[in-house]
């Protein structure tokens, strides 16, 4: 049985339910953004695209721990 996720990818599944998207969709925004800094993506997300803080957060701050592990 696989163990459940942690941290911000304990959010993916209700993210996916409550906006119709993908978790990918989401990463691929936050990437092609011009904003860099986490609580600029987080504000974009949420004003421009109608995500809820938490999500918003969760989102990034997975987004930015994967992109600076490669």
């Amino acid at each position: 049985m696989a163990t459940p996720p942690k941290g911000p990818a304990s959010y993916f599944p209700s993210i996916e339910k409550k906006y119709g998207h993908p978790i990918a969709h989401w990463k691929d925004l936050i990437r092609a953004s011009p904003l860099t800094r986490h609580m600029e993506l987080v504000a974009w997300l949420k004003t421009e695209h109608g995500v809820g803080h938490g999500h918003a957060n969760a989102l990034v701050a997975h987004t930015l721990a994967e992109d600076s592990a490669e």
